[in-house]
């Protein structure tokens, strides 16, 4: 069985698809760019608040399914440039404090909205099954 899982405190989707689904413990959160859900507008005020936007995002999916940044198991980061990734790597570690999660990181053609970074993830949860 799975449950989707959707927040008015993250961006709606912009396409056929949920923030989030929860199957089998595991939540799978679709990727985040930086739009403030508040306003509907990109922030893109600098990398580092963009990256910080998109972990806003990720979090608000995750709370609304019970989980935190400490159930991340993957991540994938997709930057506009591989070339961002120092600053993009930085605030992104922030969010972690022990036990980081598996990742991959890709520098991709395009993003969403001419984004620098989007973010997906999952998550597991032993409580939720």
């Amino acid at each position: 069985m799975k449950r989707i899982i959707n927040t008015n405190d993250a961006p709606a989707p912009i396409g056929p698809y949920n923030q989030a689904v929860l199957a089998g413990g595991f939540l799978y959160v679709s990727g985040q760019i930086p739009i403030n859900p508040a306003t509907g507008a990109l922030n893109q005020s600098s990398l580092s608040e963009e990256t910080h936007q998109v972990m806003r995002n990720l979090h608000a999916v995750l709370i609304e399914a019970g989980f935190g940044f400490e159930h991340i198991v993957k991540t994938t980061i997709f930057l506009s440039d591989m070339s961002l990734f120092a600053e993009v790597n930085e605030v992104y570690g922030s969010y972690f404090h022990k036990d980081f999660p598996a990742r991959e990181t890709v520098a991709v053609k395009g993003l969403p909205k001419g984004v620098n970074v989007e973010i997906s993830a999952i998550a597991y949860h032993s409580e939720k099954i």
